[in-house]
């Protein structure tokens, strides 16, 4: 999934699409991003690809990588 990320608090982020709809994630134990470079990326409002997986019951996905989309 692309889209933006526009909300970051510790390991969960939202990404809003090119729809305008909002997806939440949490950080993958392995993902390699860490907590700290989220905020950087909500900042300067970067565009980013995110492979995930559906979190079980929870509302929302777990990021297992994110790359900023070129």
């Amino acid at each position: 999934m692309e889209g933006v990320v526009t909300i970051v608090q510790e390991s969960r982020f939202q990404l809003t699409d090119d729809d305008g709809v909002g997806h939440l994630f949490i950080l993958g134990y392995l993902c390699g991003t860490e907590t700290g470079q989220l905020p950087t990326l909500q900042r300067h409002q970067s565009r980013v690809r995110v492979s995930y997986k559906p979190a079980p019951n929870l509302i929302g996905n777990v990021a297992s990588s994110i790359e900023v989309a070129v």
